[in-house]
């Protein structure tokens, strides 16, 4: 690849073009949030805080698909999802995985914000919408939300629709990704490094306890120092990795524990059944759960959460034109079924009661 651009030019030499970004104020003020919908919100993420701190001795359940790219799949699971948790709110919260953005280790499809019509086209705004339109519906649902925050200016689009946030394995290390959790107003979880490494994010949730000040945008779309109080509920996820493997398992949770406890910081986990703790192979997870149940049962309090990576359809499909899809079946990474994934709540369900 060759540069042929005049040699005393030095802004701007590698874009391309620029398009208008709406504003998160114009965009609430086009889907803006009931007074009704506001309140479960607020209230979900007292639940989950109630959950994780021990409190609640239900445990927290985040599932759904990798990510979304069909909004009326994802509805039609979170409706489906509910109605299977209704004979188990006595020992599950649960709460649906909502996510818009894909990391990429090279490159890839970003997500339904970033490119909603899954064609290259990056129609942002298109895609900022149907994400505010989507975690309404699933508010009107009545049914909290998590999602992960991946741009660090996104969150103001829709955060105030979010009852759990949770920053991935490849940003736990950023700083400004520690300086937005600080500000975020709802439970936010940090993921073990790609590699395994804990101790990165029990220093992200050090970190994101504290008070920063930090370059974002305002709702008005205006570049500003926003200045965060601090978030005193960030918890540990942990999602195996490359190096250590797998760490679902009893060792590797106490040892979690310990940690935690060391730096004065609640002995409160989620454990992913997905990515590296499956091997990436959905069918695993049913292999976590049974641990996780015995574990709890065997009386380890530090298990507070689990996350379930989960679709109408089993497995997973490559990327094509919408019409040709097969619905309700990922195109990122493979997920159960929810027929396969609603036998491991109830078996959760029934460690969780067992071991009251």
């Amino acid at each position: 690849m060759t540069d042929h651009n005049p040699p005393d030019l030095t802004d701007d030499l590698r874009i391309h073009g620029a398009q208008p970004l709406i504003t998160p104020w114009v965009l609430a003020e086009e889907l803006p949030l009931p007074a009704t919908q506001r309140r479960a919100i607020a209230g979900a993420r007292r639940a989950i805080e109630s959950v994780l701190a021990g409190e609640d001795r239900r445990l927290l359940a985040i599932v759904g698909p990798c990510s979304v790219h069909d909004p009326a799949a994802l509805l039609d699971f979170a409706s489906q999802l509910q109605s299977a948790c209704a004979s188990l709110d006595d020992a599950i919260l649960p709460v649906l995985r909502v996510y818009f953005e894909k990391p990429r280790t090279v490159v890839g499809w970003k997500g339904l914000i970033n490119d909603p019509d899954l064609d290259g086209s990056f129609r942002i705004n298109k895609g900022l919408r149907q994400a505010r339109r989507v975690l309404l519906d699933v508010a009107t649902l009545g049914l909290p939300a998590a999602s992960e925050f991946l741009d660090t200016t996104f969150g103001q689009y829709y955060a105030d629709l979010v009852s759990f946030g949770a920053i991935g394995a490849r940003t736990v290390e950023s700083q400004i990704h520690r300086e937005l959790a600080s500000g975020l107003s709802m439970p936010v979880g940090f993921k073990n490094g790609t590699n395994g490494n804990i101790d990165v994010a029990i220093d992200a949730i050090r970190s994101a306890r504290h008070s920063h000040w930090f370059p974002s945008l305002t709702k008005e779309g205006t570049p500003a120092i926003l200045h965060s109080t601090g978030n005193p509920h960030g918890y540990l996820i942990l999602r195996g990795g490359s190096a250590t493997g797998a760490n679902y398992h009893a060792a590797a949770v106490q040892a979690a524990a310990t940690a935690l406890a060391r730096h004065d910081l609640p002995a409160s986990l989620i454990v992913d059944c997905s990515h590296g703790n499956s091997d990436k192979d959905p069918e695993r997870q049913a292999v976590v759960v049974s641990s996780l149940c015995d574990q709890m049962e065997q009386g380890q309090r530090a298990i507070r959460g689990v996350m379930l990576e989960s679709h109408l359809r089993g497995g997973n499909q490559p990327i094509a034109e919408r019409e040709t899809l097969n619905y309700g079946q990922s195109i990122t990474d493979a997920c159960l079924s929810l027929a396969e994934t609603v036998p491991l709540l109830e078996q959760l369900a029934a460690a969780v009661r067992r071991s009251q």
